[in-house]
C-alpha cells in the first residue's frame, strides 16, 4: 500500500493597500503580518515528516514557503499547475460598490457563474491540482510534502476530494491566510481531508472561518 500526506498551504497576507484584485499579476510580495505567517509556519511544520515541496511561481506563494525551504533544508519544485486562477478582471479594484459591479465592463464577464465565465473554468483547475497532488504524493512517498499555493485551487481540490460540487458561494470558503488543508492520499487516491488554521490569530476578522476536520471517501 502507497500513502503519503500532501498539505496545501495557502499563501500569507499580501501587501495590497489598495485593494487590487491580483489574481496573477506580478509584483505583490507579502505584507509585514505575511512574514509574520510565513515564520510561524515554519515552526508549525518543524514536526513534520517532509521530503518534498513545491511551490507556485507567484512571489507571495514563494515567499511563504521560504522559511519552511530553509528549514527543512529542501530545494523546492517550481510549479505552474497550483498557480492562483486565471480571472479575466485581474488589476481592478472593488471596494464593494455596486456601481463597479453594474459597469458593462464587468457585467459582461458575469453571465454564467457555474463555470465562471470571469475566469478559468473549474474543473480545469480541479484538473491541474490532481495532477500536482499526484506527483506530490509520488514524491513524498509514505511521508509528507507541502504544496504553497492559493485559495480558490485549494478549495477546488478539497470539493473535487471530498466529491462536492465545484459551484458554491466564495465568501464560505474554508481556506484562510496561511491555512493549512492537508491530504491522505492512499494508492492515489485522497483519503481523508483535514483542515488547521496555525495563524488565525494573525489572520483579519472578516477572513476568518472556524478549524474543523473533514473525511473523504474511508
Amino acid at each position: 500500500m502507497s500513502k503519503a500526506i500532501v498539505h496545501l498551504l495557502r499563501h500569507g497576507q499580501v501587501d495590497n493597500p489598495n485593494g487590487v484584485l491580483y489574481e496573477r499579476l506580478p509584483d505583490f510580495h507579502l505584507s509585514d503580518i505575511g512574514r509574520q505567517m510565513a515564520q510561524r509556519m515554519a515552526s508549525h511544520t518543524a514536526e513534520f515528516d517532509l521530503v518534498h515541496l513545491r511551490v507556485s511561481p507567484l512571489e507571495r506563494a514563494r515567499e511563504t514557503l521560504a522559511p519552511i525551504a530553509e528549514l527543512h533544508g529542501i530545494e523546492p519544485v517550481l510549479d505552474e499547475r497550483v498557480i492562483e486562477a486565471g480571472n479575466k478582471l485581474a488589476g481592478r479594484v472593488f471596494t464593494g460598490k455596486l456601481t463597479q459591479l453594474l459597469q458593462p465592463s464587468v457585467l459582461r464577464r458575469l453571465y454564467n457563474p457555474l463555470r465562471p465565465s470571469w475566469g478559468e473554468a473549474y474543473k480545469d483547475i480541479v484538473k491541474r491540482m490532481r495532477l500536482a497532488i499526484a506527483d506530490a504524493a509520488q514524491a513524498a512517498e509514505g511521508r509528507e510534502a507541502l504544496i504553497v499555493s492559493h485559495q480558490l485551487p485549494i478549495w477546488m481540490a478539497r470539493l473535487d476530494a471530498e466529491g462536492r460540487s465545484l459551484v458554491h458561494d466564495p465568501r464560505k470558503r474554508q481556506c484562510t491566510l496561511a491555512s493549512l488543508t492537508s491530504f491522505t492520499v492512499v494508492d492515489g487516491r485522497v483519503t481523508r481531508v483535514d483542515y488547521a488554521e496555525p495563524c488565525i490569530d494573525l489572520v483579519p476578522v472578516k477572513d476568518t472561518r472556524r478549524s474543523k476536520k473533514f473525511v473523504a471517501g474511508a
